[in-house]
């Protein structure tokens, strides 16, 4: 019996996509739990807005111009500003400027295991707030770890009476404060229907969000007390180039190529690729705690995530099962 090969090129097209789906993952998983330590690295010279309105102006502006270049539509309308300023401040002037201004008070990989809760945050709101969907059972077992977890990485905290200690219990509700405001961002901007294309949106949201954190920088005198060194300069045009372009858009890249549940595995890396630098880097503790912690709460989003990946197979019709199912994403 003779089988038909496949011709050369599709042959040669399907490596050509699998390598750059991997490539894809690589600088979502590595570049993206590093800006961890690059925004530990600037705030120490650099106040938090002032850093931020620098970093999203200019690689906002900049991929703008890379999307009218390539002849995307750049052009908002009324409505489509209204949402992409809702977004851009809930996850760039409230989120990561969050994120940015409590690393002065905690370390860098712990920041980043905290901020690993925002899918279950993006759960809790679209289950319970929303009531758009519901959380499976292996979903709530999901949440119950996230939250155990996080009482095992933050014992060492609450039970410290130092004022380091209270210094960092600040930090940290300042953390959640900022995981909760991206999944909020994370949730309108699945919801909302633009005239423009993701990278397009993109670099509005940083226009925007980057905006408002310039004006209150400019408000706080947070420029004045700015001291643009070497070290806080490098930083930020790493977080412009690693972070704001690079990695969001292979991030984006991979929701239009591979499953979403898939490309949400970052959520679950990024957290030790940032501890493990935070170590190697700024020499920062990693105790029982945080290690326990650490394998807890990557636990819980795993089965969080799994969850999601089990109904979505019992809800694709069967004549659908190998198509990827993509949903938008506001990053």
């Amino acid at each position: 019996m003779l089988v038909d090969s496949p011709p050369p090129l599709m042959s040669r097209t399907s490596r050509q996509h699998g390598f750059w789906v991997v490539f894809a993952f690589a600088m979502v998983y590595l570049p993206w739990g590093s800006t961890y330590l690059a925004m530990r690295l600037a705030v120490v010279d650099v106040p938090p807005f002032a850093m931020g309105g620098v970093r999203f102006l200019a690689a906002g502006a900049v991929m703008l111009g890379w999307c009218a270049w390539s002849g995307r539509r750049v052009r908002i309308t009324a409505q489509d500003f209204r949402h992409l300023l809702a977004v851009g401040i809930l996850l760039l002037s409230v989120g990561n400027m969050g994120v940015v201004w409590s690393e002065l008070y905690v370390p860098s990989g712990l920041a980043a295991l905290i901020v690993a809760m925002v899918p279950i945050w993006v759960a809790v709101i679209q289950a319970w707030v929303l009531r758009k969907s519901r959380i499976p059972t292996l979903g709530q077992a999901g949440l119950v770890l996230g939250v155990t977890g996080m009482l095992v990485l933050l014992w060492p905290r609450i039970a410290s009476s130092t004022h380091m200690g209270r210094m960092e219990i600040v930090g940290i509700g300042l953390l959640l404060m900022a995981s909760l405001a991206w999944a909020t961002g994370s949730v309108l901007a699945g919801g909302w229907n633009l005239s423009v294309d993701v990278f397009t949106a993109c670099a509005w949201q940083m226009i925007l969000g980057g905006s408002v954190n310039f004006l209150v920088a400019l408000a706080t005198g947070q420029f004045r007390r700015a001291h643009w060194t070497l070290h806080s300069v490098s930083a930020i045009v790493y977080l412009i180039i690693f972070g704001s372009w690079i990695g969001f858009s292979a991030y984006n890249w991979l929701l239009e190529h591979v499953p979403t549940p898939k490309v949400a595995t970052y959520a679950y890396v990024n957290p030790v690729v940032a501890v493990y630098l935070g170590w190697l880097v700024l020499g920062e503790k990693v105790d029982g705690f945080m290690l326990a912690g650490t394998v807890v709460i990557v636990a819980g989003v795993a089965l969080l995530n799994l969850s999601k990946i089990k109904s979505l197979r019992q809800e694709t019709p069967q004549h659908e099962a190998g198509v990827p199912l993509v949903e938008p994403a506001g990053d």
